[in-house]
């Protein structure tokens, strides 16, 4: 009878033990180095969003957080290591509005855009400039149009890439204007940028980072800003809608999600420690000289935002033309 007794109560003993240990476990996260997967190269705009906002987050949670640049297929690839991998808070993902566009601009996906993610917060917003050359004697919106439609399908633009975020500004903005122009991708930015200040593309809806000390010393003017407001980095210029078409911006963000099936608490966890680093004096500031905006949500809200934006995405490429891939 006592060796009964003292086996169930090493029983009860040993179950508290495991429960405290779990506990104390789950009390600790993060206990060990975050691995925060990129899915666009090192200098991107993403990357640097990235790199500014997990540098503070790496203090504030005791940990570090290694940035892992897993660029390929318009975000995809790195996108799809982060669907598959453990749901423990320890694999991240930060994203563009890119992740959106993808289930319209690719015929298949090495994961559910919606099922395989959980999403924690926005992070950022960043309006695209609508940038030409000085060469091209544009001073203001009304003088592209007006261009565009003197000379239908001659003018051209780039995009970073098709599908990217600067093709879809594009694309809403020349839907919305009603004009024929023809859309030329680059790999990138830098090279986007380079082709329409050498005057040989006559219009780019750059991210304002690459391109505001090129507006400053007038290698580049701005004509409109392609965002819902607005840039902080550019207070006078116009966005496309105030400039004489309306319906035309294009919400351009970068975001953090997890993999599906990560506990609440960690997700609810991550969501308050971004949104404490966007508070701080120097994050705002290294965001102002990008042109950023920070912009955050409750996990539940960005989650039926993404829903909403791969909606809103596919009614564009639709009504855009674009062919998947």
């Amino acid at each position: 009878m006592k060796s009964v007794r003292m086996i169930g109560l090493t029983a009860i003993a040993l179950s508290g033990l495991v429960h405290l240990t779990a506990a104390a476990q789950n009390g600790a996260y993060p206990s060990k180095p975050i691995r925060v997967i990129v899915p666009f190269t090192a200098g991107s705009t993403t990357d640097v969003i990235a790199r500014a906002i997990t540098d503070k987050l790496g203090s504030s949670l005791g940990q570090q957080m290694i940035v892992e640049n897993r660029g390929g297929a318009g975000g995809t690839l790195g996108a799809g290591q982060v669907a598959h991998a453990a749901p423990d808070g320890y694999t991240i993902l930060i994203h563009s509005s890119s992740h959106t566009v993808s289930p319209s601009t690719y015929l298949k996906l090495p994961y559910d855009t919606i099922n395989d993610f959980a999403g924690v917060t926005p992070i950022a917003t960043l309006p695209n400039a609508l940038v030409v050359s000085p060469s091209k004697n544009m001073k203001t919106l009304k003088d592209l149009l007006d261009q565009a439609k003197a000379k239908p399908g001659q003018l051209n633009y780039a995009s970073a890439g098709q599908g990217s975020a600067t093709h879809l500004n594009a694309e809403k903005f020349r839907t919305q204007a009603k004009i024929d122009a023809m859309h030329i991708p680059f790999k990138g930015s830098p090279e986007a940028v380079t082709e329409v200040m050498g005057g040989r593309v006559d219009y780019y809806f750059s991210p304002v980072a690459p391109v505001l000390s090129h507006i400053k010393d007038g290698r580049l003017v701005a004509l409109a800003v392609g965002s819902p407001k607005r840039s902080t980095a550019l207070p006078n210029v116009p966005t496309t809608s105030e400039a004489g078409v309306p319906n035309s911006e294009f919400n351009f963000w970068i975001g953090m999600l997890v993999p599906a099936k990560t506990p609440k608490d960690i997700v609810t966890k991550l969501n308050a420690e971004v949104q404490k680093a966007l508070a701080s004096e120097d994050v705002k500031e290294r965001f102002a000289k990008l042109g950023a905006e920070p912009w955050t949500m409750a996990p539940e809200q960005f989650d039926r935002y993404i829903k909403d934006d791969i909606a809103a995405n596919a009614k564009l490429v639709k009504e855009a033309g674009i062919a998947p891939q």
